[in-house]
């Protein structure tokens, strides 16, 4: 009859009659690609009101989120680390009040960082960096030390645990044969919270060692540099330079 559900017995499967309503069927989720936006940057929903948007934009899928994240910033800790970000962004390009405006940048990124940290009132700062960029670390931290700054510094193989305390293989080391430091983020994130840092300076861990420290690290962070071992810590230059001398890399 309409309606029934009659059950198939050898095959365990059930045969619903017409009558019954289809359940509705689900959209499909769109995932957030901003990567992937096809629509001109000073033409997008994000960039301006009214602009055009792409699909699983997020400025208009996820309006929840959005007003969510902007509740966030009304606290007083982030509405003032938020307000001097941006103030800080505005005054790395000169000539602003020209119209048409052309952006000139003018302030390197260890600036920046540095009238940051003044604007935030901060006034000890934690310097944490890998041994392959030891030199320039000494050189960040007699920069910050002669703007006014107390520096705590310490470097990726503070501790001197063997490699072996995580697992590792004497293969999977670097240097075969004998002791060899591991890097050790979180003892990193620990000393600077013992040491009450105001505000912390990565220079060149290690992918997935940053994230670490990241992890435990009581203060706000910043990074100065990234490690690249091949380009000199600068990443982009892979990017470049993917068409051409580094298209190797796109190999699976």
């Amino acid at each position: 009859m309409p309606g029934s559900v009659e059950h198939s017995g050898d095959f365990g499967f059930f045969e619903i009659g017409v009558s019954i309503m289809a359940s509705p069927v689900k959209k499909k989720k769109v995932s957030t690609k901003c990567a992937k936006c096809s629509v001109k940057l000073r033409e997008r929903v994000c960039m301006k009101p009214g602009g055009t948007p792409s699909a699983g934009c997020p400025t208009l899928s996820k309006k929840s989120l959005l007003a969510k994240a902007s509740r966030e910033y009304q606290s007083a800790e982030n509405l003032e680390f938020a307000r001097q970000a941006s103030i800080q962004e505005g005054e790395c390009y000169s000539g602003r009040e020209q119209r048409p405006y052309v952006i000139h940048p003018v302030k390197p990124r260890i600036l920046e960082i540095c009238e940051f940290a003044q604007k935030m009132g901060y006034r000890r700062l934690g310097i944490v960096y890998c041994a392959g960029l030891i030199n320039e670390a000494a050189i960040v931290s007699d920069f910050f030390e002669e703007k006014g700054f107390q520096v705590v510094s310490v470097m990726c193989k503070a501790g001197c645990l063997p490699k072996e305390e995580i697992g590792l293989k004497d293969d999977e080391k670097v240097f075969r044969g004998g002791h060899e430091s591991m890097c050790n983020p979180i003892f990193q994130a620990m000393v600077v919270n013992e040491e009450g840092v105001d505000f912390n300076i990565l220079i060149g861990l290690c992918v997935g060692h940053d994230s670490l420290f990241f992890k435990y690290a009581e203060a706000p962070s910043t990074v100065l540099a990234v490690k690249d071992r091949v380009t000199g810590h600068n990443p982009l230059a892979a990017l470049y330079l993917l068409e051409s001398y580094y298209s190797w890399l796109k190999e699976k």
